[in-house]
């Protein structure tokens, strides 16, 4: 199968050569994440991208320091598609409950195909320091994105309003990523099973509350980020 690529939004090429460079970059990209599902992060070398890509070794370095940033490139992608999701979630007249879970499915679509790329995440998190500060900077955008979500959810009324977005968000998103990093472990086909019952839990508890029936004391202790 085939990786499709987005192309990023963030720069819009307007000639020949900025164009030809986007094009390498994503070829890259591509290449990269292939090899990733065929042969396992660890064992995939700069070499076997370039050669994959028919590049030489020279154009890999002036797009990426090192193979862990192709990583990068991946979240950079997934952080804008969820920044464009947040926009149609503003305008979509589905029940957010459906728009979120019709979300997981197209955010997950690669990483199903690909366990090792979460396990090459962690790998990145663990054992560049570089790539961790920067991983750290799309979290904080990633959680202000989910946070801008939620407060869509709480302003229609489908989502509690006694807690505030931000921790709800930052839950949610440690239980997604904590279920795909298990998954990743077996790699079997069960990833969709395992996000749908963590969502079914999740959601189970962000529904809004009865007057009178808080869940837990207004008194509430911020979970660190």
């Amino acid at each position: 199968m085939e990786v499709i690529v987005p192309t990023l939004p963030l720069s819009h090429p307007s000639n020949r050569r900025e164009r030809r460079s986007l094009e390498l970059r994503e070829r890259l990209i591509r290449a990269a994440l292939d090899l990733f599902a065929k042969q396992g992060f660890a064992e995939t070398t700069v070499e076997d991208i370039t050669n994959a890509a028919d590049v030489g070794k020279g154009t890999f370095f002036n797009y990426f320091p090192s193979k862990d940033h192709i990583l990068l490139a991946f979240a950079e992608m997934q952080l804008e598609q969820l920044r464009l999701a947040v926009e149609e979630a503003r305008h979509a007249r589905a029940p957010l409950l459906e728009f979120v879970r019709s979300l997981l499915v197209r955010m997950t679509a690669e990483p199903a195909r690909n366990p090792d790329l979460i396990r090459g995440i962690l790998l990145a998190f663990l054992g560049n320091s570089e790539v961790r500060q920067v991983m750290r900077d799309l979290h904080a955008h990633v959680l202000d994105l989910h946070t801008q979500m939620v407060q869509i959810g709480q302003e229609r009324g489908e989502v509690r309003r006694d807690l505030p977005a931000a921790e709800i968000a930052l839950v949610f998103r440690q239980a997604i990523f904590g279920t795909l990093l298990i998954w990743s472990l077996y790699g079997d086909d069960s990833l969709e099973k395992r996000l749908d019952s963590a969502f079914e839990i999740i959601w189970s508890g962000l529904a809004p509350r009865a007057p009178g029936n808080p869940a837990r004391p207004d008194s509430v202790t911020p979970i660190a980020k």
